[in-house]
Formats: C-alpha cells, sequence, structure tokens
C-alpha cells in the first residue's frame, strides 16, 4: 500500500502541475476571449466529444486489465484505435451542419471539421504509451500528457494573444494532439503495426466498456448539451467555465489517484480482504481531502470567480458553487467505479449509467422542458446526490466483503468537520464584506483549512485515533521526519 500511496501522491502533484497550466490558461484567456468564445468551442466539443466516446472501443482499459498481453494484442488495440478515430471524423465532417442547426450557431460548423483533425492524431500515437499506466511508470506518463498539454497551452495562448477569437482555442487543441504523436514514439519504443489478430478478444471484452463509456458521456454532457440548446452561447460558455473550475478541487483532484489505483485493485483482484482494505484506505484519503475541498469552492466561489475571471464572468458564481457539490459526488464514487470494473461487473455499470442518463432525460425534455441553466445545474446536482446512494447498494450487493458501516466510518469525520469549516466562515462572513477581494479569498480559505484540520484532529482523538486515513496519512508524513531527527 506504501508504494502504491507514493505513487498517488506523486501522481496527484503531477495532476495539479497540469492543472495549474490549465488554470493559468483560463485566466489569460478569460481576459483575451469573452463567454461567447468559450460557448462556441463548448458546443463544439460537446459534439467531438460524443463521437469520439460513440467510437471508443475501450482498448486502453483492456490492455490495463490483461495482466500478460502480447505484442498481438497491442498491435490490434492501436489498429481497432486508429480506425475508430478515422470513422469517427468522417462522421464529423458530415454532421457538422446538424450540430450547427442543433444550437443556432452557424460558427460551429467549421469548429468541428477542423477539430476533427485532433481525433485522427489521438489515434496515431503509440500505444505502448499505456504500458506507462499498467507498470505504475507516473514519472513518464507525467511527462508524455505533460508534453502535449503544455504544447497545446502555448499555442492556445500565442494565437489568442495575436487573433483574438475561439479560433486560438481550435489551433491549440489539434498542435497538442499533433505533439502527442510525436512524442508517444519518441518515449516508447514499441512500434505498433495494422494488425487485427486479437480482435475477439479485446472486442468481447471493451463492448460493456464502449456501452457505459458512451452512457457515461451523456451522463456527464447530456445538462450541457441542453443548455447549449436552450441559451445562447454566452451562456453556454458560462456554464461550462463554472464546470471546469468546480471541478478542479473534487474530480481532478481524485482522477490521478484514481489512475494509480486501478492497476492496484487489479494486482490484488484475487485477494477480496486485501481488496477491501485497499479500497476503504482509498476511499477514506480521498473523503479527507475531497470534500472540503468541494466545500470550501462553494463558499469562496463570490470571491474566486471575481478575482480569478474578473467581473464579466460574475454570473457564474451560483454555478460554481452548485457544481462544486454535484462533482463531489460523483467525484467520491470514482474508485468504487474502478473496483467494479476490476471485479468484471462493467456491463452492471453500464447498464446503471444509462438508468442515469434515462431519468435525466425523462425529466430535463419531458418534465421541465423550459429550465434554463440554472435550474438544470439545480437537477444535476438533485440526481447527482439520489444516483450515488443509489450506486452504494449497488456496490455493496456486488462486493459482498464491504458493508455500509464500513463505507461510513470513512465519509463521518471528514463530513462533520466540513460543516464546523462552514459554520465558521458562515460566522465571519460579515467581518470580510468591505474588505478587497484579493485579501478576503486567501483570508476565508486559510481560516477554513485552520478549523477543518482542527475540527478532524478533535473528532478523530475523540474516537479514540482509529486506523483509516488520518492515522495512516500521519504516519507516512511523520514517518519520515522522524527517522531523519533519529
Amino acid at each position: 500500500m506504501k508504494n502504491i500511496v507514493q505513487s498517488a501522491l506523486l501522481t496527484v502533484a503531477m495532476r495539479w502541475t497540469d492543472r495549474l497550466i490549465g488554470l493559468i490558461s483560463t485566466l489569460v484567456l478569460a481576459r483575451l476571449l469573452i463567454p461567447e468564445d468559450f460557448g462556441i468551442i463548448a458546443m463544439a466539443s460537446l459534439v467531438i466529444t460524443l463521437a469520439d466516446v460513440v467510437f471508443d472501443l475501450g482498448v486502453h482499459v483492456t490492455l490495463i486489465q490483461n495482466r500478460a498481453p502480447l505484442q498481438e494484442h497491442f498491435d490490434t488495440a492501436w489498429t481497432l484505435g486508429l480506425l475508430q478515430s478515422v470513422v469517427a471524423a468522417i462522421a464529423l465532417f458530415f454532421c457538422a451542419p446538424l450540430a450547427a442547426l442543433y444550437f443556432h450557431e452557424p460558427r460551429v460548423e467549421n469548429v468541428i471539421r477542423v477539430l476533427s483533425l485532433a481525433l485522427v492524431a489521438s489515434g496515431l500515437e503509440n500505444i505502448g504509451v499505456v504500458n506507462f499506466q499498467k507498470d505504475m511508470r507516473f514519472g513518464k506518463d507525467f511527462i508524455f500528457l505533460f508534453t502535449k498539454r503544455f504544447s497545446g497551452f502555448a499555442a492556445t495562448l500565442l494565437f489568442a494573444w495575436l487573433l483574438k477569437s475561439y479560433w486560438a482555442l481550435v489551433i491549440g487543441t489539434v498542435f497538442g494532439r499533433s505533439v502527442g504523436v510525436v512524442c508517444s514514439f519518441w518515449m516508447h519504443p514499441m512500434r505498433p503495426r495494422l494488425s487485427l489478430a486479437r480482435v475477439r478478444e479485446i472486442l468481447g471484452v471493451s463492448q460493456w466498456l464502449l456501452a457505459r463509456t458512451t452512457g457515461l458521456y451523456f451522463e456527464t454532457q447530456l445538462h450541457r448539451m441542453v443548455v447549449g440548446r436552450r441559451d445562447s452561447a454566452a451562456v453556454l460558455g458560462t456554464y461550462t467555465m463554472a464546470g471546469d473550475i468546480s471541478a478542479m478541487p473534487s474530480t481532478e483532484l481524485l482522477m490521478p489517484i484514481n489512475r494509480v489505483l486501478f492497476p492496484a485493485f487489479v494486482a490484488v483482484k484475487d485477494q477480496p480482504g486485501e481488496l477491501k482494505r485497499v479500497f476503504l484506505l482509498a476511499q477514506s484519503v480521498q473523503s479527507l481531502i475531497a470534500i472540503p475541498a468541494s466545500v470550501g469552492l462553494a463558499l469562496v466561489a463570490p470571491e474566486l470567480v471575481a478575482l480569478m475571471l474578473g467581473d464579466k464572468w460574475l454570473m457564474a458564481v451560483p454555478l460554481v458553487q452548485i457544481f462544486a457539490l454535484a462533482y463531489l459526488a460523483e467525484a467520491m464514487l470514482s474508485s468504487a467505479t474502478y473496483l467494479m470494473i476490476t471485479l468484471d461487473h462493467v456491463k452492471t455499470l453500464a447498464l446503471f449509467t444509462w438508468v442515469q442518463v434515462g431519468v435525466f432525460a425523462a425529466l430535463a425534455f419531458i418534465a421541465f422542458p423550459a429550465f434554463g441553466a440554472l435550474q438544470i445545474a439545480w437537477l444535476r446536482l438533485l440526481l447527482s446526490g439520489l444516483c450515488g446512494l443509489a450506486f452504494v447498494c449497488l456496490l455493496l450487493r456486488v462486493f459482498e466483503p464491504l458493508h455500509w458501516k464500513d463505507l461510513l466510518r470513512g465519509v463521518v469525520r471528514p463530513l462533520c468537520a466540513a460543516g464546523v469549516m462552514v459554520a465558521g466562515l458562515q460566522a465571519i462572513t460579515p467581518l470580510w464584506a468591505h474588505a478587497p477581494v484579493a485579501q478576503a479569498l486567501p483570508g476565508k480559505v486559510l481560516l477554513g483549512a485552520v478549523l477543518y484540520a482542527t475540527a478532524i484532529a478533535i473528532l478523530w482523538s475523540a474516537a479514540g485515533r482509529p486506523g483509516g486515513a488520518e492515522s495512516y496519512l500521519l504516519e507516512h508524513f511523520t514517518g519520515p521526519l522522524k527517522r531523519k531527527l533519529q
């Protein structure tokens, strides 16, 4: 478990380096461009991602699940990935006018056609880089992802400054993906060839992964498609920006951890007791970090948006607050999702995801056809909570060694401590009413962190200092310090 946590911490650090680049990009672009520009790109991205997901065969996950893949498996996976990218790009080229018609935005058509080139570039990437994650070589994994990200970031900022147009985002995306192709072959010696020798094995595993990823796309993006249809590009741009900001402390924090946990779960798949222990420890650590991060973001959203994005983005404040809590509910179940995949319950996951999509579609299109952006955000928050509870019940049925008390123990103290943090910050809010935003934001963040940490320490001590996230993190961080002092 020590190696897992060390890898997770390394991956989190690397991921947040990547997010820092994204944050800087957002800060600069928010001032160079307008919400309408972001809205046009958001509309195009919804269509591009849909095509990518619909034709995604899940070959990367299949290779990670396979404990001893042959070169034929990699060749077949690369061939299938390339085919799916080319087919998706062709479909996008001809469907672009329909997307422009759906969103009532003619500028989307050409954006989609250019961005389809990015899909082809992704399909050309060396499949060998999957081994970075499979073999838990996260240093190389980071370098590869970072190079793509930074290349796209640099190109986007350059052309945003030159063009002052949404085309800067398009150019940056295509350039970053193209650099990724070159980098993948430079970093890994594998040279995949066109082959379908293992197509039955890969498709046999990936068909339900495809069903799930398609459902997951609609589960996470259908609300944006609804907003894009009912409101202007500027509203969708604000809605999308709010979602991206809200995902940072929860989804973006836990995603790199799960990149480590998935191969770790697979390694102990045949040991139910150890699998349960690893999962519960990871889940409690995630809860200890993600809960205060998301709740804290909701509390400081007015100051954060004003300072980061400027006054023209202030309508994003309530959306950030709602999404911060909605993404928390989803992120807290991400490791459980990988546990289900490890246990070969991909079909169950796919069916559950499509049920979520059906419920949201019924409410958004039939029950509440006039809902705008803010109401759709509230609806998504409500469904995130309800579906989260349903998923926990499903997990308990699938993984019998797990009990609801096990899960409850990992979240009770973080939730109570977060409540203390909320009460404390709300009590001193009047004191910050006339303070400059640049002072109020760091003041609230610091006070919130102190309140949460103090409350966690008191609750943990009152409970008798049981084993769990607190004891593990304390031992992990203080152990090396004690050894140095001895």
